[in-house]
This record gives C-alpha cells, sequence and structure tokens, in this order.
C-alpha cells in the first residue's frame, strides 16, 4: 500500500469526509495538523501547487487534491490504483 498523508485542521468538514473515505477503504494514512503549525501549513502550500486550503491529500509524494477530487476520483474508480497499486 501507498504512503498517504492527508494535511487537516481539527474543524473542517470536508477533513472529516475525506478521512471517512480513506477508512471506509481501509487505507492508513498520516494526518498533519496545520492549524497551529506555520512550517507544515508552508509546505503543504508549497507541495500542492499553491493551494491553501484544507485537506490537501497526498499519495507516496504525489498530491491528488482536495475533498471534492479524491471523491471524484473514487467515483471514476482511479482512487484504489493509486492508494493500492498492483
Amino acid at each position: 500500500m501507498n504512503k498517504v498523508v492527508i494535511y487537516t485542521t481539527p474543524i473542517c468538514g470536508y477533513c472529516v469526509q475525506a478521512k471517512r473515505l480513506l477508512t471506509r477503504k481501509g487505507v492508513a494514512y498520516e494526518e498533519v495538523d496545520v492549524s497551529r503549525n506555520p512550517e507544515e501549513r508552508r509546505l503543504m502550500i508549497q507541495n500542492s501547487g499553491g493551494r491553501m486550503t484544507v485537506p490537501q491529500i497526498f499519495v507516496n509524494g504525489s498530491h491528488i487534491g482536495d475533498c471534492d477530487e479524491i471523491y471524484a476520483l473514487e467515483k471514476a474508480g482511479k482512487l484504489d490504483p493509486l492508494l493500492n497499486p498492483s
């Protein structure tokens, strides 16, 4: 299984939804709370191409997007291959 990192804040409904999807799929992930960590937030923004909102989700260091994008990947059948390569 690939390494999944999700950047979040504590009171973010979209973060909850994205984590719920990953949990439902049985995916272990590392959660990074950027609410009180300016250095982690800076890294998130830099690595996501300038995106400042949470969640931002990465698989093996590659940015796959936010909550809407992870659900779009799921709907299109493209999320599982990203999370569990053959």
